[in-house]
């Protein structure tokens, strides 16, 4: 199983309009064959800069590179994360 999570910061302020389209968008990530346990999450640590993330899990590499390759995957990136994330960072995991 391979996890995919981004962990990062909007551009906008929180609760703001464009914040809700953002993640209105973002769920519809979970529609992409292959996610399983798609969540939006909010950072409530202090210990980290970033203030939201994004998770999912892939039962295997090629269905994560069809999600990674997928029309709805680049266009979400292309129109809505390039527009409204100020930073981010990506980790990708396997249980040991």
């Amino acid at each position: 199983m391979i996890t995919h999570t981004v962990f990062f910061t909007l551009k906008h302020a929180e609760g703001s309009v464009e914040e809700q389209n953002f993640f209105n968008a973002a769920r519809q990530l979970a529609n992409i064959p292959g996610v399983q346990h798609f969540s939006c999450l909010k950072q409530i640590s202090t210990k980290n800069k970033f203030a939201f993330g994004l998770s999912m899990e892939f039962s295997s590499q090629a269905l994560y590179a069809d999600y990674t390759n997928h029309p709805d995957h680049t266009h979400f990136v292309q129109q809505y994360w390039a527009d409204n994330v100020s930073d981010f960072m990506e980790i990708d995991y396997v249980l040991l």
